[in-house]
């Protein structure tokens, strides 16, 4: 079943491998890509270009993908966050349905951890999308972060318990953090979870 939001191929060209068959698990008509799609997020890096224009600079260091979505010729303006939310954004950003890439995974990490975002509506999100055990795995590595934020306890917490997935398949802890220097007790680099920039986004 093609997603209704795809990667730019060439005409021809074998389907993207999905993060569902990555996984090696089957994917259905996403609800949010399609509430995406309605939108004018016409493409997995359009979803991108959002979590980036709301604050997500850390994948954008230079500034190349920063435009507005609405300087683009076959998108509308970018939707502002009371009607495309950043948790519904969180989520598509991994939907199982989408093609998988390494990189987007890690911005859906950091958009879930973005400031405001409601670990029910998240949950509710997982389970329309079929995508709890990725989530789950992406908090789980949030609590190993940050074990004194209770966000990520309260995440997990509302979702069902599942199977690991194979370590070569998502990313490790290591690639949703930046290392920012030495501890206070000068034992060695601290994990900061990436996450958007407050006041960046719409």
């Amino acid at each position: 079943m093609p997603s209704p939001i795809s990667s730019p191929q060439s005409p021809g060209a074998r389907p993207p491998l999905t993060l569902a068959r990555r996984l090696g698990t089957t994917h259905h008509l996403s609800p949010l890509l399609l509430k995406a799609k309605r939108l004018g997020i016409n493409s997995s890096e359009d979803l991108e270009r959002l979590a980036i224009s709301r604050g997500l600079r850390y994948y954008d260091p230079f500034g190349d993908s920063a435009a507005s979505l609405a300087g683009r010729s076959d998108s509308q303006d970018a939707p502002g966050r009371d009607i495309f939310t950043n948790e519904e954004l969180a989520v598509a950003l991994l939907s199982p349905a989408a093609p998988y890439s390494m990189q987007r995974l890690r911005m859906s990490a950091a958009m879930i951890a973005a400031d405001g975002n409601n670990p029910d509506t998240i949950a509710r999100l997982a389970k329309w999308e079929r995508s709890e055990s990725i989530i789950r795995h992406l908090a789980t590595c949030g609590r190993q972060a940050e074990p004194e934020n209770p966000f990520w306890n309260e995440l997990i917490a509302r979702l069902p318990e599942s199977s690991p997935h194979p370590a070569d398949r998502l990313p490790h802890l290591s690639r949703f953090v930046a290392m920012t220097g030495l501890t206070r007790s000068g034992k060695g680099p601290e994990m900061k979870w990436v996450r958007p920039v407050a006041g960046r986004n719409p």
